[in-house]
C-alpha cells in the first residue's frame, strides 16, 4: 500500500531536482546579445526578430519563441541560442542567395513559361521549402500538358559568398494520352454525339497538330460544365454529371476518362407569360421580344437571352432600374416547365465609374466606347453583358473580364474591366483555286487596331489566272466620336472575261462609306463610289453589243443599304434570318446613269442536331435613266448563285457569238439542307443537298440577234464543305433540270483557299 506513495514522492523529488538548473539558468539579467555567423544580414536585423532585449531576464519561454521566430523568417538554415556569462549568444547559419535559375531538359515548354510558374528568383533567399513548392508547380504545369510521367530534380551548385545556382533538371517523359472517353447513364444521346460536345478527345493519328487528346484534369472539369450546358439547352433541366473519373492504364501511358451522367426527364415549355408591376407600363409593348413558345423544348440559353432582350427593350422605352427575372415552375408529372418573365422595378443603383486596366497599347476610349453604360447611368445587367460581348467581338483582346463591385455608397456600383491584349497585326500569304478565277495567290497586310485607336487598315493584292486586284481599305469604327463606322476604299481590278464576253475589263476607283445601327437588329449604310471602267482587248468575233461598250467610262454612284439581321451567328448560322435592301443611283456626274434596287434575304431553321435548312432569295431590277444600261452594270447569274450553270451561264446571250450580255432584272433562290457527314466535328466536314432556281432577262434595246426567253431555271445537286487545316474547301455538283438551249452548264464547282 505504501509502495505507490513512495514512488510518487521519489518522482516529485526528481522533478524538483531537474527544475533547479532551469531556474538557476533563468536567473540573472541579459547584459548583452551577441550575434555570430551573420554575413549578409545586419546583426541589428537579427536582434530585431528577438522577443528579449538587453536588461531582460533570461526567460526560457521567450528565448524559445525568439528561436522559432528567427527560423520563420526563412533567412537562416540553422539557429542556436546559448548563454555565455550574462550574454545571450545567437548563432545563425544564413540561407544562401540564389545567383541564377536555369532549366535543363525541357523541350515542350519554353524557359519563359517555366520561369513564370516558379516563385524563386535571382537574389532571393534559397530555402528547401520554396524549392519543393516550385518543383510541385512545375510538375502541375506538365500534368496540365498531359505529361504525368514528367520528373523535376532540383540541383544546387555552391558558389563563393554563400551564393548558389539553382538548376531544375527536367525529364519531360511521354505525353499521357486519352485512350478512351466513355459515358455512363446516357440514353438520349450516343457516346459519339457527346464526345463532340467536350474538349477532351480520344487519341488518334490525325490529332498530331493538337493537344486535345492529352489528359488535362482542368479540361475534364470544364467538360463536365460543357455537358451540363448542352443538356439543359436540350430540355434536360434536371441533368447532372455525377462523376468524372480518369483512370491510368497499368503502363502509365494512357487514361480512360469516364463521365457518369444522370439525364433526368426532358421538359417542354408549358405556359410562357409576361407580367410587370411597373406603373403605366403595358407588357404588350415588349411582348414580341419573347420568341420562345409553349411546346418548344426548354432551353436555358434561350430563356437567358429573352431576359437580356426584355431588359434592353424596356430600357430603350426610357424606364430605368428594371429587373427582369424568369420565374420557373417545373411540372415533373407533365414534364413541362412554365416560365413567367417578371418585369419589375429594380434597385436604384447608378454606375459610379468604370475602371479599365490591362490595356497597354489600346487607348481607354476605344474600350469605353464599346460600353452600353457610362458613368452616372442606371445600372443595367443586360447592358453590362452586351458590353462584355462587344469588347470580345473587337478581337483586340485575349481575355476580357468585367466585374461589378460595390461603390462608395449603397446606391452606387463600380465596373472593373481587365483586359489582356493580343497581337492585331497580320501578314498573310494565300493560295487557292476557284472555278470562276482559276488558280490564285494573295498577299495581305492588315492592322485591326491601328496605333491602339481601334482603326482598321488593310492592303491586299490578289493575282489569279482570270482576275487580279489590289485593294486598300481604312475604317474608323467611331467617326467623330459617334457610333458610325466610316472609311474609304481604293481599288484596281483587272479581269479576263474572254470566255464569257470576249473582252478584258479594268476597274480603277475609290469609295467613301459609312454605316451605323438604327436599332439592335437594324442597321443602315451609305456609300459613294467613283470608278473608271475600261473595256479593251475586244475580240474581233465579239458581239456587236460588246464592241459598242469598248473604251472608258466613268461611274459616280451613291448607294444606300438597310439590313435587318436576326441570325444567331454571321459565320456559322444555324437559326434566324436576315433581309437586306440595297439601292444604287448612278449618274451624280460621270457617264453612266441608272437606278438599281436589290432585295436579298435568307432564313435558317434547325431541323435536328447539326441539320440546318436554309431558304434564300435575291431579286433585283436596274433601269437606265435616259439611256441604256451599260453592259458592266447589268446583272449576271450563274456559278455560285445558280449551281449547275457556269458563271454568267444563263440570261440574254448574243445568238451568234454566245457572249453573255447581262440582264436588267433577275431573281434567284435556293433551298439547301446542311448536315453532318458522319465524321467527328473536328474534321470540319459537312455535306449539303440543294436546289437552286432563278432567271435573268430583258435587255434594251431588244433585237433578233439576242437569245432571251426569261425562262425559269432549276437545278439540283449536292456538295461537301471542309474546314481543312490549310483553309476552307468547297465542292458542289449541280445538274440543271430546267434550262434553255443556249445556257452554259457547269457540273462541278470548286472553291479552295488558304492563308498562312
Amino acid at each position: 500500500m505504501f509502495r505507490p506513495i513512495a514512488v510518487f514522492v521519489v518522482a516529485a523529488l526528481v522533478l524538483l531536482a531537474a527544475e533547479r538548473p532551469l531556474l538557476a539558468q533563468a536567473s540573472g539579467m541579459i547584459s548583452d546579445i551577441v550575434v555570430e555567423g551573420a554575413q549578409r544580414i545586419e546583426e541589428e536585423t537579427v536582434r530585431s526578430y528577438l522577443l528579449v532585449r538587453r536588461g531582460d531576464p533570461f526567460d526560457q519561454v521567450r528565448i524559445d519563441r525568439s528561436l522559432k521566430k528567427l527560423f520563420a523568417t526563412g533567412l537562416f538554415a540553422d539557429v542556436a541560442m546559448g548563454r555565455r556569462g550574462n550574454a545571450l549568444v545567437v548563432r545563425v547559419v544564413e540561407n544562401p542567395v540564389i545567383n541564377r535559375i536555369a532549366f535543363e531538359g525541357n523541350r515542350r515548354i519554353e524557359d519563359k513559361d517555366l520561369e513564370s510558374e516558379v516563385t524563386l528568383r535571382p537574389r532571393v533567399i534559397y530555402t528547401r521549402t520554396k524549392v519543393q513548392n516550385d518543383v510541385q508547380r512545375l510538375l502541375t504545369l506538365y500534368r496540365r500538358r498531359g505529361r504525368f510521367a514528367a520528373t523535376v530534380d532540383p540541383k544546387v551548385i555552391q558558389l563563393p559568398q554563400n551564393r548558389v545556382d539553382l538548376v531544375f533538371e527536367i525529364n519531360e517523359g511521354k505525353a499521357t494520352s486519352v485512350e478512351r472517353v466513355r459515358f455512363v447513364g446516357n440514353r438520349a444521346y450516343s457516346d459519339s454525339r457527346l464526345r463532340e460536345e467536350i474538349l477532351t478527345k480520344e487519341t488518334r493519328w490525325w490529332r498530331f497538330l493538337t493537344a486535345d487528346d492529352t489528359y488535362d484534369p482542368d479540361r475534364v472539369t470544364f467538360d463536365s460544365e460543357l455537358l451540363r450546358r448542352f443538356y439543359i439547352n436540350e430540355g434536360f433541366a434536371d441533368f447532372q454529371v455525377l462523376s468524372a473519373v480518369a483512370e491510368m492504364t497499368p503502363d502509365r501511358e494512357d487514361f480512360f476518362v469516364t463521365f457518369t451522367l444522370d439525364e433526368g426527364p426532358r421538359y417542354r415549355l408549358g405556359k410562357v407569360e409576361l407580367t410587370s408591376d411597373l406603373k403605366n407600363f403595358d407588357v404588350a409593348r415588349v411582348a414580341d421580344v419573347v420568341e420562345i413558345e409553349s411546346g418548344d423544348w426548354y432551353a436555358a440559353d434561350k430563356v437567358e437571352e429573352t431576359v437580356s432582350d426584355l431588359t434592353y427593350e424596356v430600357g430603350e422605352l426610357g424606364i430605368a432600374f428594371v429587373d427582369v427575372r424568369p420565374r420557373v415552375e417545373r411540372d415533373r408529372a407533365a414534364r413541362a416547365i412554365d416560365v413567367t418573365f417578371e418585369v419589375n422595378r429594380g434597385p436604384r443603383t447608378f454606375v459610379e465609374r468604370i475602371d479599365v486596366t490591362g490595356n497597354v497599347r489600346t487607348e481607354d476610349r476605344v474600350i469605353r466606347r464599346e460600353f452600353r453604360l457610362v458613368e452616372g447611368d442606371p445600372f443595367n445587367v443586360a447592358r453590362l453583358r452586351d458590353s462584355r460581348k462587344e469588347l470580345n467581338d473587337l478581337g483586340f483582346f485575349e481575355k476580357v473580364e468585367v466585374e461589378q463591385v460595390p461603390g462608395s455608397a449603397p446606391d452606387k456600383t463600380v465596373i472593373e474591366v481587365d483586359v489582356e491584349e493580343r497581337a492585331t497585326g497580320s501578314l498573310s500569304f494565300g493560295a487557292g483555286f476557284s472555278t470562276t478565277n482559276g488558280a490564285l495567290g494573295e498577299i495581305s497586310v492588315q492592322e485591326a487596331n491601328l496605333l491602339g485607336r481601334g482603326q482598321n487598315l488593310r492592303l491586299s493584292t490578289t493575282i489569279a489566272q482570270r482576275q487580279s486586284k489590289i485593294d486598300l481599305a481604312f475604317t474608323e469604327p467611331y467617326f467623330l466620336g459617334r457610333e458610325v463606322a466610316a472609311g474609304f476604299d481604293l481599288f484596281h481590278t483587272s479581269t479576263d472575261q474572254q470566255d464569257t464576253q470576249s473582252h478584258d475589263q479594268t476597274i480603277t476607283g475609290g469609295a467613301l462609306r459609312a454605316g451605323y445601327p438604327i436599332t439592335k437588329h437594324l442597321s443602315e449604310n451609305w456609300r459613294y463610289t467613283l470608278k473608271q471602267t475600261k473595256i479593251d482587248n475586244v475580240d474581233d468575233s465579239a458581239s456587236t453589243f460588246v464592241r459598242e461598250q469598248e473604251g472608258d467610262s466613268l461611274l459616280s454612284e451613291l448607294s444606300h443599304g438597310l439590313l435587318y439581321d436576326r441570325r444567331d451567328s454571321v459565320l456559322n448560322t444555324t437559326e434566324g434570318y436576315y433581309v437586306r435592301l440595297a439601292t444604287d443611283l448612278g449618274g451624280l456626274g460621270g457617264d453612266r446613269r441608272y437606278l438599281r434596287n436589290t432585295l436579298t434575304g435568307e432564313y435558317f431553321y434547325p431541323l435536328a442536331d447539326e441539320w440546318v435548312l436554309s431558304l434564300s432569295g435575291r431579286t433585283g431590277y436596274i433601269y437606265g435613266l435616259g439611256e441604256d444600261v451599260n453592259i458592266v452594270d447589268r446583272y449576271y447569274v450563274g456559278g455560285q448563285d445558280l449551281r449547275g450553270f457556269a458563271a454568267s451561264g444563263i440570261g440574254p446571250r448574243d445568238r451568234a457569238t454566245e457572249d453573255a450580255l447581262g440582264g436588267q432584272w433577275k431573281y434567284t433562290g435556293s433551298v439547301q439542307v446542311r448536315f453532318p457527314f458522319g465524321l467527328p466535328n473536328e474534321f470540319g466536314i459537312s455535306g449539303r443537298v440543294f436546289s437552286d432556281f432563278g432567271s435573268l432577262g430583258q435587255v434594251e434595246p431588244s433585237s433578233d440577234g439576242i437569245q432571251d426567253t426569261g425562262g425559269f431555271r432549276l437545278s439540283i445537286g449536292a456538295g461537301i464543305g471542309w474546314e481543312s487545316p490549310v483553309g476552307p474547301i468547297g465542292v458542289d455538283f449541280g445538274v440543271p433540270v430546267l434550262k434553255e438551249s443556249f445556257d452554259i452548264e457547269e457540273t462541278m464547282r470548286v472553291n479552295f483557299g488558304t492563308r498562312f
